[in-house]
């Protein structure tokens, strides 16, 4: 992995935020996707600026752990989470940003007590994604925060393979969800659809492949 290269691509992608943002009194978390690469795209992503870094899956957060405890980039678990893996994270997850069912609230409040958390909302409606029906959201946010998790937020996955402007309806309905339940973290937006995310009130965008590139294909199905 080349560093220049993930530097200027990190300056540009920032460049995209601020374009938008301008209309905002909050600026927007670049959170940097190092899922499908090694721990070297967690030393891109530190070098080039980011503080914070998002992994999908449970076993290659696991091997990166040295590279992690190392720089300290603040964590966040972006992808479907199984309640088995969570003991496992622990120690190595700063915000949980996928939680979307009460068996998966309830086991990072039993392991991580008082833990910051987001709900994901599903406004794709692609399964496969994750989320909870919106509708649902209330009463999960209020769950977790009775349970002693400190909700920070909602987070939302764009339909995967449209133009971005099909993000544009779900990603209003989860801004307008935040502001409903007084929320801070309005997480959407990644590579192919960062610009509306943010014109329609993202805090905090996902990017992978505009910051590293394409992804190499996955060794193996382990999550």
């Amino acid at each position: 992995m080349n560093l220049d290269e993930v530097v200027a691509r990190t300056v540009t992608t920032r460049a995209r935020l601020d374009a938008v943002e301008r209309s905002w009194s909050h600026r927007v978390q670049l959170v940097g996707v190092t899922k499908g690469f090694g721990a070297e795209a967690v030393d891109a992503a530190v070098a080039a600026g980011c503080d914070a870094i998002g992994e999908n899956y449970a076993q290659e957060l696991l091997d990166k752990r040295a590279t992690i405890e190392r720089l300290r980039p603040e964590v966040h678990f972006i992808g479907r989470l199984q309640r088995n893996k969570v003991r496992q994270l622990v120690d190595l997850v700063d915000v949980w940003c996928s939680l979307d069912r009460l068996s998966v609230v309830e086991e990072v409040a039993k392991r991580a007590p008082g833990a910051r958390v987001l709900i994901q909302v599903d406004t794709s409606g692609d399964a496969a994604k994750g989320g909870c029906d919106p509708g649902e959201a209330p009463a999960l946010v209020d769950h977790a925060g009775g349970l002693g998790l400190s909700v920070l937020g909602l987070m939302t996955v764009g339909p995967t393979g449209s133009p971005a402007e099909a993000a544009r309806a779900g990603f209003r309905e989860v801004r307008a969800l935040v502001d409903a339940l007084g929320l801070a973290v309005c997480s959407m937006g990644m590579s192919g659809d960062l610009d509306v995310a943010v014109q329609e009130g993202s805090t905090e965008v996902r990017v992978g492949t505009a910051l590293f590139g394409a992804r190499p294909p996955r060794r193996s199905p382990v999550r």
